[in-house]
């Protein structure tokens, strides 16, 4: 795996995004572990993933768009991936321990209501996600605030006819924007140019927005409440 890192600075500390690629596909070397986080968020940008959780049931595939949340302390394991698989990562904090689990056997049954730190697993499909009105464009909305219990929400956006996107300030801790295809520029504190796998965050509770944006792009959004 190749791992680029997308917010430098980590913001002391508080969350790390990684954009990860696998350029040969096939099986996976990989063990059954869990990690003791806060959040863990993974998305698809480019190809497949074939994954197995705790309580998850039978191991299923990740494509583009898709995502899961992992909560803290659920055992997980990556089987094999695509040629070319392109996944988008944002932990909490950014220096974490990982354990693994060498008794654990998945699968190991169904049990999708469980609670894991206060939030539950969630497994987003996009080919079943309809696109709604937001923002001035539109947006494949998740379940992710209610699966995290308020601490995050995540959505992928498009343009409508061109215009631009609009965000007001978000009042909470981390707002992510990282570009899955297309261009656009970021109005915000000047005007920056942003092409495909670029990434920038912004300070809560300041308002931003995308202009000048390509027919093509998709936008990740991401958003946390405060970790404490």
């Amino acid at each position: 795996m190749l791992y680029r890192d997308l917010i430098p600075s980590r913001l002391g500390g508080r969350y790390i995004a990684s954009h990860i690629s696998i350029p040969e596909g096939g099986p996976v070397s990989d063990w059954v572990h869990y990690h003791r986080i806060a959040l863990q968020m993974i998305y698809v940008r480019r190809g497949w993933v074939r994954v197995v959780y705790q309580d998850g049931g039978e191991p299923f595939t990740m494509r583009e768009g898709d995502l899961v949340i992992q909560p803290p302390g659920i055992r997980h394991r990556v089987l094999e991936s695509s040629p070319g698989l392109e996944v988008v990562e944002i932990t909490a904090p950014a220096v974490h321990a990982t354990y693994a689990d060498h008794e654990l056997e998945l699968p190991n049954g169904s049990n999708p209501g469980r609670i894991y730190g206060g939030q539950r697993f969630l497994h987003h499909v996009a080919a079943e996600t309809p696109w709604v009105p937001t923002n001035g464009g539109e947006a494949q909305e998740t379940e992710v605030e209610v699966a995290t219990s308020g601490l995050a929400d995540v959505r992928t956006l498009r343009p409508r006819n061109r215009e631009a996107l609009t965000f007001g300030g978000q009042h909470g801790e981390l707002v992510f924007g990282f570009i899955l295809d297309g261009s656009a520029v970021l109005d915000y504190r000047g005007m920056h140019e942003l092409g495909p796998l670029d990434a920038f965050v912004i300070p809560p509770g300041h308002a931003w927005r995308l202009t000048g944006v390509s027919p093509d792009l998709r936008l990740l959004h991401v958003t946390t409440s405060r970790l404490d």
